[in-house]
């Protein structure tokens, strides 16, 4: 596949990225489709898309890149003193401080030290989609862990349960919040509760097609329903939905569970965080954004039973993309989605594709498309 399938625009001297898209598109083959979006200082430099039925408009769901949306609601809130995060959860939401979880700090819950991962007996579709339900049904749940001793990524939770704290605070769910306070005035094509007018233009994430290869090292990996990898991506519940189905399913896309359910466009998960640190007045202060990007969990992650390192409900994108800038914070999406802001080069990305891709998060091809971007905005 050559240049010419990759279609949009650059700017002069981002030209090396289209090669490196269009390098990645003719390797993937077959009905690969992506799009791939940067702004520096504000500016968008790259804005690119290429198989078929894919546009720049196109909206797919972008499953964990929903958390970084999420979070910058909570980065908000904190700027403004509204929300302490030293403050314990059940100050604010004080069922949440039952079987041992009183001492629950908002900093350790949004570093995913909190041990909450999922519930003993699981979610069902219409549940886990649901963040009110997931709140009520974890406040009384047992930690897996000792708070704050390890952690371990609440992958299908965290938006529900640091959602609850904002709603116990302002009477406002972090969609609300997020609609108002960032889509809205920014036109952002980045939907946490996707309008029924633009479903047209939603596509369908397609399953992953591992080769015999990549199946046998999923099944030599595979962990145990009732494991704790197992219980944080809710497999223990006997009719919960296959993770990659879940922006497939009206419900997820409608009421976008604040951990999974966001439906984006790269341009609209590069401009929420070009928002964030650029322009004349960027959404997030300087200190605002290098306290959420601070390390606060790094190492062995107990959910993914791999390296993991976590900020403040952001991941720590410089840990996988070494080539930026410290204080870089964002959020990949099971499918392979990465979206991020990094602060000291004025860059933000957003990376899309449609079809799930191997071994889930950040799709591999993400470590030459940032590597190509990140040269381009710094030369």
């Amino acid at each position: 596949m050559s240049s010419e399938h990759v279609q949009g625009t650059v700017a002069e001297g981002f030209e090396p990225v289209q090669e490196e898209f269009a390098a990645v598109a003719a390797e993937q083959g077959g009905d690969y489709a992506a799009q791939l979006v940067a702004h520096v200082d504000g500016e968008r430099v790259v804005d690119l898309w290429t198989g078929p039925a894919i546009t720049g408009d196109s909206l797919t769901g972008v499953f964990s890149s929903t958390k970084g949306a999420a979070h910058l609601v909570v980065a908000l809130l904190v700027q403004e003193g509204v929300l302490d995060l030293d403050q314990r959860v059940a100050h604010y939401w004080p069922e949440f401080g039952a079987a041992g979880k009183g001492g629950i700090t908002l900093r350790e819950l949004l570093a995913h030290r909190a041990g909450v991962v999922g519930a003993d007996d699981g979610f069902t579709g219409d549940e886990i989609a649901d963040d009110r339900v997931i709140a009520e049904r974890l406040a009384p749940q047992r930690p897996y862990w000792r708070p704050g001793t390890a952690f371990g990524y609440h992958a299908l939770v965290i938006g529900a349960l640091t959602g609850e704290v904002v709603r116990r605070v302002t009477g406002r769910s972090i969609q609300e919040h997020y609609e108002e306070r960032v889509r809205k005035p920014f036109g952002l094509d980045f939907y946490l509760g996707l309008p029924e007018e633009l479903e047209p233009r939603f596509l369908t994430t397609q399953p992953m097609l591992p080769t015999p290869e990549q199946l046998a090292q999923l099944e030599a990996n595979a962990t145990g329903p009732d494991s704790l990898t197992g219980i944080a991506f809710n497999r223990n519940h006997p009719k919960a939905p296959e993770l990659g189905e879940l922006p497939n399913l009206k419900v997820v896309r409608t009421l976008s569970p604040a951990s999974v359910g966001g439906v984006a466009s790269a341009r609209g998960l590069a401009g929420m965080y070009a928002a964030a640190i650029s322009g004349p007045e960027p959404l997030l202060r300087p200190e605002t954004a290098a306290e959420f990007a601070q390390i606060h969990s790094i190492g062995d992650d107990l959910v993914t039973r791999n390296r993991n390192a976590f900020g403040l409900g952001f991941s720590i994108v410089s840990d996988d993309y070494p080539v930026l800038g410290q204080g870089a914070f964002g959020h990949s999406g099971a499918a392979g989605s990465q979206a991020f802001a990094d602060p000291r080069s004025g860059l933000a990305y957003g990376y899309n594709r449609r079809r799930f891709a191997f071994p889930g998060g950040a799709a591999p091809e993400n470590v030459r498309l940032v590597r190509a971007v990140h040269a381009a905005a710094t030369a």
